[in-house]
């Protein structure tokens, strides 16, 4: 097997081409394999084979840089880099992340989960490289949707200005991560696809790039031919490559949107081997709950960038109509987009991944905060419980959000305080409203929450007890029962348990009332342990005698981590805080 033998580009270069059509036969085989057992970004790899053969054939990596966007299409570049074995030996799957990875090879110089960062990436690496008098070639390759994202149009402003060797490299598969991206972006691009790369509107050529078009894009001694002719070139070089999603598996070229990114699958028919749940989830009546907004309210939208099956499918945005935009993979235009259709009398609703709403947090604070703008912001996979790579962690989201002033983040714990929770944010017309959409199982009181919500940071006690109090925010809260009932029936103490409700202030008469009957604290949330919900109970409970103790996870970005084991590891069990509790008892 070639595969098995090729460890650089070195190694590529000694191939000839019918030797080259063999090994991209072959990783395509390792990527059938490896994503159908393990899941992985699926399309997006599959549709690059070709290109990232023919990068690794004309170029000399690592001296040649090669910057991938996002970088979840980077699997075939670790196959030739080395890492061949995590894609060929089951035991190995492991090995390497989803994504570049500087701790893994010389080859990957940044680790990148979010997209359009490539072409700023490739800007400064280029500036330096011409600062040093050296000699290389900068190559940034962008795809699946991230030329709508602004820093990638910064990127490519700075290239063209730089004026030197940079070669940009546009995978255009005619998708984002959903089907039919929208935008004047994909309007143009569409227009020099018809044209054969020809059309007089050309944005790549008025910027000052020197654009080439191919065709067929997954074609590898066109783009071997292509690639050699721009190499070493002086000046900015943008090439604009048709390529097709999922590429040599005719389930994925046909079903593009399933399969882009994915777990385990039957390889011979596409089938998902983890069917979806069965029954109601938080995310199914989220959904549920804003279509019947829609339906019954023409000024509620739904505002999303580039990643819409969070909240709807293909149907369900039909549904939707003119209710539902989808801005492109660009975060800072739909937090600022929702603050514009706020501010003209509509009733937004932005739905974004935690990992994600960072990428706008300056329009958060801004454009949404500063201007007091009422809207809803639905923050997905809040949690350690959701993605895991150090790229796409999710719960950094609490210190950084419910800090900003104006701002109210809700924090339900179960299916009938969600759907309150999300009824009135849609519908009040205060405040900016965040709400840390659950995960985990969905729980039902059967008790519908009548809750006034505008009455700010107003906590429930859900058991009054004395000497301890547990303070479960959103996710946790079923943790703090936990520690609640062994606590009680182990050792006889009945403590008071709070669902704080609200992330973003503090129910001062509670805490105060705290203090004359209870000697221990504990906070419990979901996310980074600094700066964090409880923290902020311990800055305003220091002069008192009510001994406070926070837990959350520690500040450092976990990759590829359990999430057992990460709890574990920062004390979150319900053995140790019981033991803690005891022990600062005495």
């Amino acid at each position: 097997m070639l595969l098995e033998k090729i460890t650089s580009s070195e190694d590529v270069k000694k191939l000839s081409h019918e030797e080259l059509q063999t090994l991209a036969d072959e990783a395509r085989k390792a990527l059938l394999e490896k994503t159908s057992h393990h899941g992985g970004h699926n399309g997006p790899n599959f549709g690059v084979v070709e290109l990232t053969i023919a990068l690794h054939y004309v170029f000399n990596s690592p001296k040649d840089k090669i910057i991938f966007d996002v970088s979840h299409q980077s699997y075939v570049h670790k196959m030739l880099t080395g890492r061949a074995q995590a894609f060929l030996d089951l035991a190995h799957y492991d090995d390497v992340s989803g994504y570049t990875n500087p701790h893994e090879s010389e080859h990957d110089l940044f680790s990148i989960g979010h997209t359009s960062t490539s072409l700023a990436l490739a800007s400064g690496v280029a500036k330096a490289r011409d600062l040093k008098a050296e000699n290389s070639n900068i190559i940034a390759v962008i795809g699946d949707g991230s030329m709508s994202g602004g820093l990638a149009y910064e990127g490519l402003n700075q290239i063209a200005t730089e004026g030197t060797n940079t070669i940009v490299i546009l995978n255009d598969n005619e998708q984002s991560i959903a089907t039919n991206p929208t935008g004047g972006l994909y309007t143009a691009l569409r227009k020099l696809r018809e044209s054969k790369g020809s059309a007089n509107d050309n944005l790549f050529r008025a910027l000052g790039f020197d654009y080439h078009y191919l065709e067929d894009g997954n074609d590898l001694e066109s783009l071997i031919k292509l690639l050699e002719e721009v190499k070493d070139a002086d000046h900015p070089v943008f090439l604009h490559l048709h390529t097709q999603k999922g590429h040599g598996v005719p389930f994925m070229e046909q079903n593009r949107e399933a399969f882009h990114a994915g777990g385990p699958y039957n390889p011979e028919t596409g089938a998902y081997l983890t069917g979806s749940q069965v029954g109601e989830t938080y995310d199914s009546i989220t959904t549920d709950l804003v279509l019947d907004k829609i339906a019954k309210d023409p000024t509620v939208v739904v505002v999303n960038a580039g990643t819409p099956m969070f909240i709807f499918n293909q149907e369900q945005r039909k549904q939707a109509g003119k209710q539902f935009v989808d801005v492109g993979i660009a975060e800072e235009e739909a937090a600022t987009m929702t603050a514009g259709l706020a501010k003209n009398g509509a009733k937004p609703i932005w739905v974004v991944a935690s990992t994600f709403m960072q990428r706008a947090y300056d329009q958060l604070s801004h454009d949404i905060a500063l201007n007091n703008q009422a809207s809803t912001i639905l923050v997905y996979m809040a949690s350690t419980n959701a993605m895991n790579d150090e790229s796409h962690l999710g719960f950094f989201d609490i210190p950084f959000l419910s800090h900003i002033p104006n701002m109210v983040y809700l924090a339900p714990t179960n299916k009938e305080e969600h759907q309150a929770m999300l009824d009135w944010a849609i519908n009040q017309n205060q405040h900016p409203v965040a709400i840390r959409v659950p995960v985990g199982p969905l729980v039902e009181t059967g008790v519908k929450d009548t809750t006034d919500y505008s009455q700010l940071n107003k906590n429930k006690v859900i058991q009054k007890g004395s000497k301890v109090a547990l303070f479960g925010l959103g996710n946790f809260f079923h943790l703090a029962e936990q520690v609640a009932k062994v606590l009680k029936a182990e050792h006889n103490i009945t403590a008071t348990v709070v669902n704080p409700r609200f992330i973003t202030g503090l129910d001062t008469k509670l805490l105060d009332s705290l203090t004359t009957d209870h000697k221990v604290l504990v906070t419990l949330e979901d996310g980074i342990l600094e700066g964090g919900y409880g923290q902020t109970i311990a800055s305003y409970l220091g002069n008192s005698d009510l001994k406070v103790k926070n837990y959350g996870i520690d500040k450092a970005f976990h990759d590829r981590y359990d999430a057992t084991e990460l709890l574990a590891a920062n004390g979150i069990t319900v053995e140790n805080i019981v033991a803690q509790i005891l022990n600062d008892l005495k």
